[in-house]
């Protein structure tokens, strides 16, 4: 899957042109590295968001294409 949209989906980041913004922006790492939108994400990837002065860390857990609002928190844990 996609980082852009696995972002969107685990609700992470709200809309997939803000997540697809912020890769171009080089604030998304996938296992320490600087990714575009379309690199693939897969279970057990630490996926860093830098948010302004503080980054959220994340380990992908599942993928699913879409999901609940309640379900969200299961793809991912945080670190």
């Amino acid at each position: 899957m996609r980082i852009d949209k696995f972002l969107k989906v685990s609700r992470i980041i709200k809309r997939r042109t803000i997540a697809n913004e912020a890769c171009d922006a080089g604030r998304v790492l996938i296992n320490d590295k600087v990714v575009k939108a379309s690199a693939e994400v897969k279970v057990g990837d630490i996926v860093e968001v830098l948010f302004g002065g503080k980054s959220v860390k994340i380990e992908v857990l599942s993928l699913k294409e879409t999901t609940k609002k309640d379900e969200a928190q299961e793809l991912f844990k945080y670190l």
